[in-house]
């Protein structure tokens, strides 16, 4: 069934939306601190932030998307989160920590965020970067540090009246790295004069590392020292002149880190903050995933499982406010492809089966990691199922390339071989890493599987209608098979669920599997049409 066109003047793409109510120049800003493997869920914000620019340049605007890592916050229990905390530096600016075993990079922040960053080229993401310790000790900060320290009781008001967050008298808005031990997540400062600020490097401070009780006067100019969190993205927002840049649901809760950003930003900063985009979070299935490369959720290992533009699309087919579920080992990942496939079908005028998006277009042309690329051009490309490679790759002697020229009708062109091969790898990684064991096959060709002993004698009759199906329409495609297995076993009075176990049992001596188009599909028609033939009587 082909999908009703929708109304495209009436209901814009969200990013095309925040795009079209914005005036001069645009910069976009981002950043994640390197607390350890970043997960793939922090790739949301930075596919939508390029969306957004993409949406402004389009519109013939002066935009840059900016990209900071901020490399001098605290190894802190973030880092335990994620498997990565070193014991004795706990508490210590990551930039000073020591990389992992074998790393090329000079310390652990820049470890850990090069392996996220390395992501962004693929998918067509080339923001400024920028370095927090390199601005900090550049005293690009310092106007900031001194505005920060000078208002202080300004600040301490704001944390008390947007978020009822009570810090005691002369508290200051500044971590110091201590003299002594170099951590900065154990420090406490007070007693600003102008110049200088009197800090305790504290043993009872944070509960996730010791302070070693030094205590001294210090300048909190030059890097000595760094603005706590909250005061420390407003100022950021100042420096790189930020005036788009979203965040998290738990960010953005009211009276949350934004609001008191926000404020800080106004009353402080004497500067508007920047238009907010609120957004949901990632699901790893509900849970920690757990393979042989890893964890499953790190950036850099979903990025080599997912090709570029699936990757874009995972993030940009649902308005920020959606939260995603991904689990790579259900069959989420064959769905995202079918889905990808979809809306590439309704943008080159396909018919294409269930509702589309209110702009499928838009989703596809921004889910390209080639911002140059024809959308129309892509989409008319042909496109081997994920599902139908998973199942060929499993087929033994199988010549993957000829049999995809075969169901094209004609040789690939150079884009078509390039998009099968990046889909082969994907679901050669798949079927090794994550596929379910419903998703993996082992046919059965020497004989009829002892499962197929049980088949009632409608499933049987059933299997011979479908052989004779088979034989006088050769259907190619999965999607040709699943539709031939539905309109038989309507057409004889069958339910699809016993249609479908009797395929099962015929061919995988089980009573599921993967789906059973894309099962056939895989295999040479001569041999499914003799097996369907065997089997019903």
């Amino acid at each position: 069934m082909t999908s009703p066109a929708v109304d495209r003047a009436a209901q814009a793409y969200w990013a095309d939306e925040i795009a079209g109510q914005q005036v001069g120049r645009q910069v976009i800003n981002d950043s994640k601190t390197p607390s350890g493997t970043v997960h793939v869920g922090s790739l949301r914000g930075v596919v939508l932030h390029d969306a957004v620019r993409r949406a402004v340049a389009e519109r013939g605007m002066d935009v840059e998307f900016r990209y900071g890592v901020e490399d001098l916050d605290p190894m802190d229990a973030q880092a335990m989160l994620s498997g990565d905390a070193i014991d004795r530096y706990m508490g210590v600016p990551l930039v000073n920590v020591p990389a992992p075993a074998g790393s090329s990079q000079p310390n652990y922040a820049r470890h850990f965020a090069t392996l996220f960053l390395e992501t962004f080229a693929e998918l067509g993401i080339r923001p400024t970067l920028y370095w927090a310790s390199e601005n900090y000790r550049s005293g690009a900060y310092d106007p900031y540090v001194q505005k920060a320290l000078d208002h202080a009781d300004v600040i301490l008001d704001i944390y008390r009246t947007v978020s009822t967050v009570n810090h005691p008298a002369g508290w200051l808005p500044i971590s110091v790295i201590c003299e002594s031990c170099g951590k900065i997540g154990t420090t406490a400062a007070a007693d600003w004069d102008g110049a200088t600020v009197a800090y305790e490097c504290r043993a009872d401070l944070v509960t996730w590392a010791k302070g070693c009780g030094f205590s001294g006067r210090v300048s909190p100019f030059g890097g000595h020292a760094k603005l706590v969190w909250n005061v420390d993205w407003a100022a950021r927002w100042g420096l790189v002149g930020a005036t788009i840049e979203g965040c998290g649901k738990d960010l953005a809760t009211a009276g949350g880190s934004r609001d008191r950003a926000d404020a800080i930003s106004r009353r402080v900063f004497e500067r508007e903050p920047p238009l907010n985009i609120p957004y949901e979070f990632l699901n790893i299935g509900g849970r920690k995933m757990s393979t042989s490369r890893g964890t499953g959720a790190a950036a850099h290992e979903i990025a080599e499982l997912l090709p570029p533009n699936q990757l874009r699309f995972l993030f940009l087919r649902h308005k920020p406010s959606r939260a995603l579920d991904f689990d790579p080992t259900g069959d989420t990942l064959p769905r995202l492809f079918d889905d990808f496939d979809r809306i590439a079908d309704a943008v080159a005028g396909k018919p294409t089966r269930g509702e589309l998006p209110p702009d499928p277009e838009r989703i596809f042309a921004l889910s390209l990691a080639d911002p140059a690329a024809d959308p129309a051009q892509v989409a008319a490309q042909y496109r081997p199922a994920f599902g139908h490679l998973a199942l060929l790759l499993q087929v033994p002697g199988t010549d993957v390339a000829a049999r995809l020229e075969t169901e094209k009708g004609a040789p690939l062109s150079d884009a078509e071989q390039a998009f099968a091969s990046e889909r082969i790898a994907a679901a050669q990684l798949w079927l090794e890493d994550f596929a379910p064991d419903s998703a993996r096959v082992a046919v059965q060709y020497d004989q009829l599987p002892a499962a197929a002993a049980d088949l009632t004698a409608d499933q049987k009759r059933y299997l011979g209608v479908l052989a004779r199906g088979a034989y006088e329409r050769k259907p190619a495609g999965g999607e040709t098979w699943q539709a031939l297995i539905f309109e038989l076993a309507k057409g004889n009075g069958i339910a699809p669920a016993d249609a479908f176990g009797a395929i099962y049992r015929s061919f995988l001596d089980r009573t599921n599997g993967p789906r059973a188009g894309w099962l056939l599909a895989s295999l040479e028609n001569e041999f499914v049409v003799g097996r369907l033939e065997g089997a019903s009587k």
